[in-house]
């Protein structure tokens, strides 16, 4: 079983694929295809996708029966282990600059102006 999910995808893409996969919900297509079909399906989705972003899952032979494979996204695919896992960039840290106080806060710190 094949899935892919795209975002900010040009339309001639789409038509491409619904040639072998099955599109469930708009940029979410799901097939059972070889995986030479696969390979050279994934070569076209990455010269396609242009500013838009892909993901494709697909069966494999490890511990998890399952593989992927990430294009342009912010989340990148790394192997733990042996385990395939998806490391999300951190969040940019909070400084107390940034925090910013409440009114009220302010009110109990300094005082309510007159």
């Amino acid at each position: 079983m094949t899935v892919i999910v795209f975002a900010a995808c040009p339309v001639g893409l789409r038509g491409h694929l619904t040639r072998w996969l099955l599109e469930i919900s708009p940029g979410v297509f799901v097939g059972k295809i070889s995986r030479r079909v696969r390979e050279r399906m994934w070569d076209r989705v990455t010269e396609m996708v242009k500013t838009g972003r892909a993901i494709m899952v697909y069966g494999a032979d490890n511990e998890q029966g399952l593989a992927f494979k990430v294009h342009a996204h912010d989340w990148i695919p790394i192997d733990y282990e042996g385990i395939n896992l998806i490391l999300r960039p951190a969040e940019p840290s909070r400084t107390s600059r940034d925090k910013g106080w409440s009114t009220a806060s302010k009110r109990r710190r300094f005082g309510r102006p007159n």
